[in-house]
C-alpha cells in the first residue's frame, strides 16, 4: 500500500500548491519541490530491499559484480536525472533541465564503455 501513501501525499501537495499559487506563486514551487523530495527520500528508504535482491541475484548467477555495479550506477543516474530535470522544468528552468539530461547521457555513455569492451572481448574469444 506504499503507492497509496505516495499518491495521497502527491495529490495533497498538488492541491495545496494550487491553492497557494494564486496568492504566493513562489511558495507553490517550493511546496511542489518539497513533495518531490519527500517522495524521493521515501524511495531511497526502499532501495535497500532492492539492493539485497540484487545481491542475491549476483550470488545465484555467475555475473561479475562490476557489471551489476555499473548497471546500478546507470539506473541511479537515470532516476536522479529525471528527478532533478522535472524539478527544474516545473520551476521554469528548462534550459538547466536540458543540461542536466545531457550530462547524464554522457555520464552513462562513459560508464558503458567497460561493459562494451568486455562484450567485444567475449565476442572476439568466441570467434
Amino acid at each position: 500500500m506504499d503507492i497509496l501513501k505516495i499518491a495521497v501525499l502527491a495529490v495533497a501537495g498538488v492541491l495545496l500548491a494550487l491553492m497557494i499559487k494564486q496568492t504566493k506563486p513562489e511558495y507553490s514551487i517550493l511546496i511542489s519541490m518539497a513533495v518531490c523530495i519527500c517522495i524521493f527520500i521515501y524511495l531511497l528508504s526502499k532501495l535497500s530491499t532492492a539492493l539485497s535482491y540484487i545481491g542475491q541475484l549476483e550470488a545465484l548467477v555467475d555475473i561479475e559484480g562490476v557489471y551489476l555495479d555499473t548497471i546500478l550506477k546507470m539506473l541511479g543516474i537515470s532516476y536522479i536525472t529525471q528527478f532533478a530535470s522535472d524539478l527544474c522544468k516545473d520551476a521554469g528552468y528548462s534550459a538547466v533541465a536540458s543540461q542536466i539530461e545531457l550530462f547524464a547521457r554522457i555520464s552513462i555513455l562513459f560508464l558503458s564503455f567497460p561493459v562494451l569492451m568486455a562484450l567485444v572481448q567475449t565476442i572476439e574469444e568466441v570467434l
